[in-house]
């Protein structure tokens, strides 16, 4: 019986090259799909503060509904890191060369989670996503800017400014009317 690589017309004496990334030219495009993954975090960060408020409400804990959210994050966390290990993703040993400033990032998830429970449900979830994502958004193009926590450097050029200025109006408006 004939292999598949000879009945394709490959020499079974020279080695195959395997293609491990997209040639440069489909780089941009293979970068789309990333966008349809951050705009469904989006549609989970509306929704996030109201869950997590009206866990503290009905249970009248917040603090104990914190820890819920956070213990369900960590069960997440840990199946998704199982998923990455039987896949061959991960590895302990990539934790060395981490900066410190790198590992109290769980302090900020802690504030978001906090704001969530105690202030969402008082200014209303327009304003209170308004505010987080225009604060993230005029955060990042400073971070970008001056490359800071890891960013590559991208100039906050007039579009940018001029963009993040317009999320602040946005927000003003919303939380106005």
């Amino acid at each position: 019986m004939q292999s598949p690589g000879a009945a394709a017309g490959l020499a079974a004496d020279r080695p195959v090259r395997v293609r491990t990334s997209p040639p440069p030219e489909c780089a941009a495009v293979s970068k789309w799909y990333l966008y349809g993954i951050a705009l469904v975090a989006g549609v989970a960060n509306a929704i996030e503060p109201g869950q997590n408020a009206t866990l503290a409400k009905v249970t009248g804990q917040p603090m104990l509904a914190g820890l819920f959210c956070f213990g369900l994050a960590i069960a997440c966390f840990l199946a998704a890191m199982v998923v990455a290990r039987l896949r061959g993703r991960t590895r302990a040993e990539a934790a060395t060369p981490v900066p410190w400033w790198a590992w109290p990032g769980g302090i900020l998830g802690a504030t978001v989670v906090l704001a969530q429970l105690y202030i969402s449900e008082k200014v209303g979830a327009a304003p209170f996503l308004g505010c987080v994502i225009t604060a993230g958004v005029v955060g990042s193009i400073i971070l970008d800017h001056r490359g800071l926590v890891g960013f590559e450097r991208h100039p906050a050029g007039r579009w940018r400014v001029l963009g993040g200025a317009l999320m602040v109006a946005g927000v003003a408006l919303v939380a106005a009317f």
